[in-house]
């Protein structure tokens, strides 16, 4: 465990709302402190992080005066007011380490709708290379089902899908997977590590969740899934003081093992697709995608198909047979209307700025050099 968490480039951290909110005295200050001077140290050495918090119910709750259960209504209410608070709680915790923070809200419907997870990657993508660490939120005041079903679990694994990260960690009220309830039972065995999710495993998860309660080790096994099967090592860990620096020493958590790496798993992903279109590509271009390099319009030849931006299309070399695929970044009209352009000549034709990749080098699964 401590191999991955120490050696992970790009790491993803769920924040649990019962770590972050006391129901009775608010925001736990001093605990956000500690995380943020986990994250500080992480950023001197220069690995990126990203944090999914729960929390801004429970902020904008309290400020409203707001007593539980609430109505669905009163839900996104309470979120609508708790997202500034819980912005602000972060920034004002890592601002003053020199780390600067950005707010994104979105869904699970966000990661799994292609031409949204585009938008989202190339953000994250932006954000960590200018240095930042994208606080992510649920964005609760129009997820109604995420609200009444949802968790931050399973959102931090497609977040960590999506941003290919090596290392996803779930802080909570738990420190990792037992054979049973250690609560119910105290022959309870603490699982260290977990390389495969059998139903054996899931079956120590205990009962499914209802549609009244969020979170518990159900969802974390779905999180583990997601995000092993992105090539992600997700961890879970008890939310202590300064909770990264723990487990770093050797603090008792369950790791469930990747399976391969981000890379290799989402290129994976992308040539099992279905193509929506075509895309035929000159000498020079095939064999910049044969050294690694991104697509870009000046190389292609011929665009063929209806589809639309975010879609799977073929990439045809000059020889006209199947070099790969990847996920493109206009749709068909506009991917014709820029086929041998320089990217500095895109804005002029179609009349706004666009990419200057047709299908960017991570994007795409190039089996045939």
């Amino acid at each position: 465990m401590v191999a991955d968490l120490t050696a992970a480039r790009r790491i993803v951290i769920k924040i649990g709302s019962a770590l972050l909110v006391d129901p009775s005295t608010g925001l736990r200050s001093e605990w956000l402190a500690g995380l943020a001077a986990d994250v500080a140290d992480l950023r001197k050495q220069d690995r990126e992080v990203i944090l999914v918090s729960s929390g801004s119910i429970a902020l904008g709750r309290a400020a409203l005066g707001l007593v539980p259960p609430l109505s669905l209504e009163q839900s996104q209410a309470a979120a609508a007011v708790g997202q500034i608070r819980l912005a602000g709680a972060y920034d004002d915790a890592l601002a003053p380490l020199g780390v600067t923070s950005a707010q994104v809200l979105l869904t699970l419907d966000d990661s799994e709708d292609r031409r949204r997870y585009l938008n989202m990657r190339a953000t994250f993508e932006t954000l960590l290379g200018l240095g930042c660490v994208p606080i992510v939120n649920e964005n609760d005041t129009i997820a109604t089902d995420e609200i009444r079903y949802g968790d931050n679990d399973r959102l931090a694994a497609q977040v960590a899908a999506m941003a290919g990260a090596e290392v996803c960690v779930l802080l909570s009220d738990v420190d990792g997977l037992y054979t049973a309830n250690p609560g119910l039972d105290p022959a309870a065995i603490h699982l260290p590590v977990v390389d495969e999710i059998t139903p054996e495993i899931t079956a120590m998860a205990g009962e499914g969740i209802s549609g009244l309660s969020k979170g518990g080790m159900v969802t974390k096994l779905m999180a583990a899934h997601i995000a092993t099967e992105s090539g992600c090592a997700l961890i879970i860990s008890r939310g202590v003081d300064r909770p990264l620096k723990s487990l770093a020493e050797g603090g008792r958590a369950t790791t469930f093992t990747a399976k391969g790496d981000p890379r290799t798993a989402r290129k994976r992903w992308i040539a099992s697709m279905k193509p929506r279109g075509t895309v035929a590509v000159d000498p020079g271009a095939a064999s910049a995608l044969a050294q690694g390099k991104s697509l870009l319009p000046a190389g292609v030849t011929f665009v063929g198909g209806a589809f639309g931006r975010g879609d799977p299309v073929t990439i045809e070399g000059p020889d006209g047979r199947a070099m790969g695929q990847g996920l493109i970044r206009y749709d068909a009209e506009e991917a014709r209307a820029i086929r041998g352009l320089r990217s500095g000549d895109i804005a002029a034709r179609l009349g706004y700025p666009g990419r200057a990749a047709l299908i960017h080098r991570d994007d795409m699964a190039i089996q045939r050099v």
